[in-house]
């Protein structure tokens, strides 16, 4: 699951103890995240559908009482506010959900998690394209290279479910590349609101479906826990860490950051279940990695603008 940089309730302040605090949130954000692959392993029965029905009721209700205590009023009002940016955020949340949570049921967890990776790099040509945000040479250079990675962790899928799977990833990597660019075509660093309206849409989205399809909305005491802890724990306590963290730590730092939820999410299905990734996962994967650090350091590396009086 990728997050914008775009949480701050206040200008960054790169204290030690910010910065050490701001570390440790969003890697613990990460972590939980990263657990995404688990829990949806963990399911018995349960389609995507279903699962995201829960997960969507269990994280509505906890961002409604997070944005209550944390801002004094209603998070409606807050989406009212924002106007209609907000509500495309929120629709294109729902279809990154629906395609993350399939592609981890039609593909190895490592495959899916490298291939969310991907969002930043659909959200800067998303940017260039509908916003004018320039892109710099270095994150063209790494928007290559990680084509190239993608390339050969989707090249021995061919004809296959896998292959599906793997292109509902993708899909659900620009579901939340469209999620960023909306919110900066909003003009709001406040991620919340739209999150908790994607959380509204998707039960609307997928309780709709469960019914067209004659598909029953009553999970087993498992799938139902399972799916409603997540929706609590792995997204809505995730994004509460990584709101805290984002203050104090710039772009770079978080975008290397990031790569932990990467990283972790294949370990975990490996150590708990056994599951392990195909030979082209590994070697696009890595060199997929290679693209998304290469532009954190190089982006790290560059000199911030000249401050000037308005």
């Amino acid at each position: 699951m990728k997050w914008p940089d775009m949480t701050s309730l206040a200008p960054p302040t790169f204290t030690t103890d910010a910065h050490k605090y701001g570390v440790l949130f969003v890697f613990a954000a990460g972590v939980l995240w990263s657990t995404v692959g688990l829990g949806i392993r963990m399911i018995e029965d349960a389609v995507v559908w279903q699962i995201l029905l829960y997960r969507s009721i269990s994280m509505s209700l906890f961002l409604y009482v997070v944005i209550r205590v944390r801002s004094g009023e209603s998070p409606f009002v807050q989406i009212r506010r924002a106007g209609l940016p907000s509500v495309v955020a929120g629709l294109s949340l729902v279809a990154a959900y629906s395609g993350g949570i399939y592609a981890i049921q039609n593909t190895s967890v490592a495959n899916a998690m490298l291939l969310f990776a991907t969002a930043p790099f659909m959200t800067a040509v998303l940017g260039w394209i509908i916003l004018r945000e320039r892109v710099r040479a270095a994150t063209w250079v790494a928007i290559a290279v990680a084509i190239c990675g993608i390339a050969i962790m989707v090249a021995d899928k061919s004809g296959s479910i896998v292959l599906k799977g793997s292109l509902a990833a993708l899909g659900s990597a620009f579901g939340f590349a469209v999620f960023t660019v909306a919110l900066r075509w909003g003009r709001t660093g406040e991620m919340l609101p739209s999150v908790f309206l994607s959380g509204l849409f998707a039960i609307v989205v997928t309780f709709g479906i469960c019914q067209f399809t004659g598909q029953s909305v009553v999970l087993s005491l498992q799938d139902g826990t399972i799916s409603m802890g997540m929706g609590v724990f792995q997204i809505g306590a995730g994004l509460i860490l990584y709101t805290l963290g984002s203050r104090s730590l710039p772009a770079a730092e978080l975008a290397l950051l990031s790569l932990a939820e990467v990283l972790l999410g294949p370990l975990w299905v490996w150590l708990f279940i056994g599951e392990t990734a195909s030979l082209n996962t590994l070697a696009g994967g890595a060199v997929l990695l290679v693209a998304i650090a290469g532009n954190a350091v190089s982006g790290k590396r560059r000199k911030p603008p000249p401050i000037t009086a308005p």
